[in-house]
C-alpha cells in the first residue's frame, strides 16, 4: 500500500514539475517574441552575407567571398519576392551579382532599383562603377551627375574611379 501511494505521489509531483515548463533561466527556450528581439528578415540575412563577403575579400579569400555573395543572392532573391520593389534589396542584388562577375544581372537589378528610386545614392554609385568596369565611361558619368548635389562620399569615390585615380574598393 505504501508503494502505491508513493508511486501516485511521485507521478503527480513529476507531472506538476514538467507541466510548469522550463525554468525562467533556461535560455534555450526563449523565442524572439519573449525576448522582444525582431527576427532577422531575408534582407537582413542577405546583407549579413554581403558584409561577410567583403571581409573575405579583405583577407584575400576570393573563393569564400564568392560563396558568401552567392548565399547573399539567394537570401536577397527571397527578400525581393516577399517585398518586391525595395530599392535597397535591388541594390544589394546588383552589387552581389557584380562582385561574382555577373554584370548582366547586376545591371538589371540596378536599373530596376533606379526605376523605383532614381536618386538612390548606393545604386547610382555602384552602377557607375559597373559602367567603369565595362568601359562605358559616358554612362558612369551620367550616374555621377545624379550624385553631384548629394554632398556624399559616394560622389567623391565614383569620381575618383571614373578619373582613374582610385580603384573601386568594391
Amino acid at each position: 500500500m505504501k508503494k502505491i501511494i508513493l508511486i501516485i505521489f511521485v507521478t503527480l509531483y513529476s507531472t506538476l514539475i514538467f507541466a510548469a515548463g522550463p525554468a525562467p533561466t533556461d535560455n534555450k527556450m526563449k523565442t524572439t517574441a519573449s525576448t522582444g528581439v525582431k527576427a532577422a528578415t531575408k534582407y537582413d540575412i542577405g546583407a549579413k552575407w554581403v558584409s561577410k563577403a567583403k571581409k573575405f575579400e579583405k583577407k584575400k579569400k576570393p573563393t569564400k567571398a564568392e560563396n558568401a555573395y552567392k548565399k547573399a543572392i539567394k537570401s536577397l532573391l527571397e527578400a525581393n519576392s516577399q517585398d518586391p520593389g525595395n530599392p535597397d534589396t535591388l541594390n544589394l542584388l546588383g552589387f552581389s551579382h557584380r562582385k561574382i562577375g555577373d554584370y548582366n544581372n547586376a545591371e538589371i537589378y540596378y536599373a530596376m532599383g533606379l526605376e523605383i528610386d532614381p536618386k538612390h545614392i548606393g545604386i547610382n554609385e555602384y552602377m557607375g562603377e559597373l559602367f567603369v568596369a565595362t568601359n562605358r565611361i559616358d554612362e558612369a558619368k551620367k550616374r555621377l551627375a545624379v550624385l553631384e548635389g548629394c554632398d556624399c562620399k559616394e560622389y567623391d569615390e565614383l569620381k575618383q574611379v571614373i578619373d582613374g585615380t582610385k580603384q573601386s574598393k568594391y
